[in-house]
């Protein structure tokens, strides 16, 4: 990685009125499911070794709960621990809180967050959803509220309540000017604001470009997905060395990826499984970008190949559509998708090279 010469030491965020600190560098939970017990325990603890003090993950991330519990046990006085449910129910959010504290090893979490919400929950709303965050409180088996969303407008409509004490919402530099401006509704409102999907769903690769960005908005504290201790040291390594300054040279590549990335695109967030016709969505919506993103031997392969053919089977039931947090017209993005995928492997026959396959540029 190239490490920029003009740095600032890196940033202290206070998640509003929780009085949480954090270095502007906190660790997201959600693809340690895709490793062993073993491995996200090193992993987990390598963070905390390097100075990241706060962990995010969800009752949704299948085994990541359990991972942290195990990981991070000992080491509870050193840490912020968040977890979330998607619970609609009085029931099921009592059912959840109890089975987050058991696989967290912990008698409480410092933030309890209602997951990737459609509706706001409110006091004397009639569901008594908000108030089982109050009694959990009382119970000291929470710390705080907070709420995460993946739609700007039911966002706002949180922030205003007045009733959470952080927001958690996508946030990168290819975040529109509105999605900008929730940063700033938050810090006026003293509420926390946590940024997810910093890497736009791994399509955004450049660290010094990201951590620059992040700077300018000291109240956002960015939780990056990690899974490999490569993309850990990348992380750390700013605790240690600061925070790159904004440079005219990080500004121009951040102008450029907002040039191939303006528009409707997946950020792979997966919220639109399952396909009933098994298309792995979260990936084949965009494919276009991968490929030629990350190294495209992996994108093209026969497996890869084989799982995009699945695009051809859709019935257009739309229900992705219904679950698509970005408004996406998922079946017209796939077959873009797929269209550009079949003209770059008809480009990498004639070439002989799977390099020479993607020179060209698709939708974005």
């Amino acid at each position: 990685m190239s490490r920029t010469e003009a740095t600032v030491p890196m940033n202290r965020v206070v998640l509003g009125s929780t009085g949480i600190v954090s270095p502007q560098d906190a660790f997201g939970a959600l693809p340690i499911q895709r490793i062993s017990f073993d491995e996200a325990e090193r992993l987990l603890r390598r963070a905390v070794d390097g100075g990241m003090s706060f962990f995010d993950t969800a009752r949704a991330y299948s085994d990541s709960e359990e991972k942290m519990g195990r990981a991070l046990h000992g080491l509870r006085d050193r840490v912020a621990i968040a977890t979330k449910t998607m619970a609609k129910t009085p029931e099921d959010f009592w059912d959840d809180l109890h089975t987050s504290l058991r696989n967290l090893r912990t008698d409480h979490v410092d933030l309890y967050q209602f997951h990737c919400i459609d509706r706001v929950w409110e006091l004397g709303d009639g569901t008594g959803m908000y108030e089982c965050m109050v009694e959990a409180k009382r119970q000291g088996k929470i710390n705080h509220i907070g709420v995460t969303a993946h739609k700007v407008g039911t966002a706002f409509e949180a922030v205003e309540t007045g009733l959470y004490e952080t927001m958690q919402f996508p946030f990168n530099y290819l975040s529109s000017p509105r999605e900008t401006e929730l940063v700033s509704a938050c810090e006026r409102k003293n509420m926390g604001f946590i940024a997810m999907k910093g890497l736009a769903g791994g399509l955004l690769m450049n660290a010094d470009a990201l951590m620059a960005h992040m700077a300018c908005f000291p109240n956002a504290l960015p939780i990056w997905g990690i899974q490999r201790l490569e993309e850990l040291e990348t992380w750390l390594s700013y605790i240690e060395e600061g925070q790159p300054r904004m440079s005219p040279e990080l500004a121009a590549a951040i102008e450029a990826d907002r040039a191939e990335l303006a528009g409707s695109f997946c950020r792979g967030c997966g919220y639109c499984a399952p396909c009933p016709q098994g298309i792995v969505v979260n990936q084949c919506a965009r494919m276009s970008l991968m490929v030629r993103r990350a190294p495209s031997d992996v994108w093209l392969s026969e497996a890869w190949q084989t799982e995009m053919d699945k695009i051809d089977s859709c019935t257009e039931c739309r229900s992705c559509v219904e679950r698509c947090p970005y408004g996406l017209d998922v079946p017209a993005v796939l077959k873009e998708n797929l269209e550009d995928y079949r003209r770059l492997l008809a480009r990498r026959v004639e070439a002989g090279s799977a390099e020479s396959a993607v020179d060209g540029r698709g939708p974005a």
